[in-house]
């Protein structure tokens, strides 16, 4: 099983490993795409106005434009410590140890809208680029990532089960086939619901955490829904649909 988690916005600074090395990167049939991005990132940092536009950032957010600067320079971490956030804190990677750790490591990967896709250990610096960035040149990044990646994310659906936990600019760089898709709603007194917002990756980061550590080798969605409800998580389940419904 693979749990496919979006990336965050906000990174851990600095980092105790190697500069970046694409080598070192799962999946690198990703890596021409992977070069093209980084190279176009750096040369984009040296005019910040240009940066503000294409990244979405404001006068004071000049920091992220400096990291990009540096991206083949600057010191790299795994992916699970590089990403911060709601979700991420409630994966709570860090805490894991031994045997479970080691599952965290095999089974979360993340999508990622300058490298594609990487595993929980993969070395990458601090950088700034969303999945709706509008980088110079017209193509946007679901375009040019969805012919490199989607035979990637095809393939390892053929060979085990994919539970897609990205939001939808980061699943729209690369659909996976038979993915099991997770949806997150609050249900109010009255029986409403409504679809969670802000909460929405605090409860999908507990579902990563249950599905990451677990012994258990879920291979469809029901199995999934299953390891959720151990976890304590109220789960429907609709063919491959899951909704974790939460208190309004």
């Amino acid at each position: 099983m693979i749990v496919l988690l979006p990336p965050s916005e906000t990174k851990r600074a600095g980092g105790d490993q190697a500069p970046l090395d694409l080598d070192a990167l799962s999946w690198p049939v990703l890596n021409p795409l992977r070069a093209e991005l980084v190279a176009e990132l750096v040369t984009l940092a040296a005019d910040p106005e240009a940066s503000r536009r294409a990244l979405g950032l404001s006068a004071s957010q000049d920091g992220e434009i400096a990291r990009n600067a540096v991206l083949r320079s600057a010191p790299t971490l795994p992916a699970l410590r590089r990403y911060t956030g709601v979700l991420y804190d409630a994966l709570d990677f860090d805490s894991l140890t031994g045997a479970a750790a080691e599952r965290a490591r095999a089974r979360l990967a993340v999508g990622s809208a300058l490298f594609g896709l990487v595993r929980a250990g993969d070395p990458i610096p601090a950088y700034r680029l969303s999945a709706g960035a509008k980088l110079p040149g017209g193509r946007s990044l679901s375009a040019r990532w969805r012919p490199v990646l989607e035979p990637v994310l095809a393939e390892i659906s053929g060979r085990e089960l994919v539970v897609d936990l990205r939001s939808g600019s980061y699943a729209a760089l690369g659909r996976v086939p038979d993915a099991v898709q997770v949806e997150v709603v609050a249900e109010r007194a009255d029986g409403t619901r409504a679809v969670v917002s802000h909460f929405n990756k605090a409860h999908k980061g507990r579902l990563a955490r249950a599905l990451a550590t677990t012994r258990a080798e879920p291979d469809d969605a029901a199995a999934v829904a299953t390891v959720a409800r151990r976890a304590g998580m109220r789960v429907e389940r609709n063919g491959n649909r899951l909704t974790v419904v939460v208190a309004g």
